[in-house]
């Protein structure tokens, strides 16, 4: 099971990379951002994560009624990705998406220390 969570860690931050990654590149009006790899790599990743992350769920026999920190990732989980598909596809200025993709990050940084702490308000 150690692999498992290990490899949900690695899964989140090849993700986080390659959001921050194309956040750069939309901030740069890179045309790197519509290559075909960079449309379909994320989504790979971001199912590995997910996909992890349920295993773990599973192994560990958490239930997530039972768990609010788990909960209260999930939602930040839904919320992360509005914010990203904002930042980097349906913003409609260059302001929206730059504070969209600030948001984001900060949304990320909720997840991870919700993760590791195992609270719902970990601060």
């Amino acid at each position: 099971m150690l692999w498992l969570k290990q490899a949900h860690v690695a899964f989140a931050l090849l993700s986080l990379s390659g959001f921050v990654l194309r956040g750069y590149w939309m901030m740069q009006g890179a045309a790197a951002l519509r290559r075909r790899w960079v449309k379909i790599v994320p989504h790979v990743v971001d199912t590995l994560l997910f996909v992890s992350g349920i295993g773990l769920i599973v192994s560990l026999g958490l239930y997530p009624t039972q768990q609010p920190w788990l909960v209260a990732k999930l939602v930040a989980l839904l919320l992360y990705i509005v914010l990203g598909t904002v930042a980097l596809k349906r913003g409609k200025t260059y302001r929206v998406r730059v504070g969209a993709f600030f948001a984001a990050l900060v949304v990320f940084a909720y997840i991870a220390t919700a993760a590791v702490t195992h609270q719902s308000l970990p601060v």
